[in-house]
């Protein structure tokens, strides 16, 4: 049964190639604005979900759809990609010195069944305090605008992180080993 992967990320799409998951991308649109009260938990699993259900109108079955949605949390803050330098900069300033969490919510739907699974995954990321001059010096490398918080820890930006607790696959843009468990539960086979 094919996987399809509802996303346009290139990270997302590497993970699963290198872990020799066979899958095609079609890209889901949808609306990432956060709703007044939601928890940065129920915000990304709603992602997910919107994103599964987006695309998988749009996919003949048998197929599995999988969405998935990461953000960064800063104290209550949630950091989605900045949109400008500035914004680029006010994230990697909340983020140098301190620890944060990278939230991922997933949904993996089984079509045409419709079964629906909807987890998250939770990596806590410290990040070493950085100069000013670093900080600008790794925005004007164009590395931080496509990422949630601003950064890439599999990229220079992984010079300024001495410690993760959880998974790093979560912290690149998608939870291997929870998204193969979850694969392997709605009945895909190698």
């Amino acid at each position: 049964m094919r996987l399809i992967l509802a996303s346009a990320s290139p990270r997302r799409a590497e993970i699963l190639r290198n872990a020799a998951i066979p899958f095609e991308v079609v890209p889901a649109t949808v609306d990432e604005t956060l709703r007044t009260g939601e928890t940065p938990e129920a915000h990304v699993r709603r992602l997910a979900i919107a994103k599964a259900r987006a695309v998988a109108d749009r996919v003949a079955p048998p197929a599995f759809v999988l969405g998935a949605d990461t953000a960064v949390l800063v104290d209550t803050l949630l950091l989605a990609k900045p949109e400008s330098v500035e914004d680029a900069r006010r994230m990697l300033h909340l983020l140098r010195g301190r620890t944060h969490e990278v939230l991922t919510g997933i949904a993996l739907l089984r079509l045409p069944e419709g079964e629906l699974l909807v987890e998250h995954e939770c990596t806590r990321v410290t990040f070493a305090t950085m100069s000013d001059a670093e900080v600008d010096d790794y925005i004007a490398s164009g590395e931080p605008f496509d990422k949630a918080g601003g950064y890439a820890i599999q990229g220079r930006a992984g010079r300024f992180i001495p410690r993760i607790e959880g998974c790093y696959f979560n912290v690149v843009g998608l939870p291997l080993a929870r998204v193969y468990r979850m694969l392997c539960e709605l009945g895909w086979k190698v």
